[in-house]
């Protein structure tokens, strides 16, 4: 089973029941650098993907 990861226009199938954190490692996004939306809520690093999800991320721009 797996979920799907959206950054941008670009799509990354991970494994369902890892956590969000690991998922982001695997496909070598900054965790700090992205929100991940699913179903239209936020959700955190240690979240569990669920087979089918599909989590947006978002991309957080920070000035300096």
């Amino acid at each position: 089973m797996i979920a799907k990861l959206i950054l941008r226009d670009k799509v990354y199938e991970v494994k369902a029941g890892m956590s969000l954190l690991s998922a982001l490692r695997k496909i070598d996004v900054l965790p700090e650098s992205v929100i991940a939306v699913r179903d239209g809520e936020m959700i955190t690093d240690d979240e569990i993907l669920r087979p089918g999800d599909e989590v947006k991320l978002v991309a957080v721009i920070s000035g300096g």
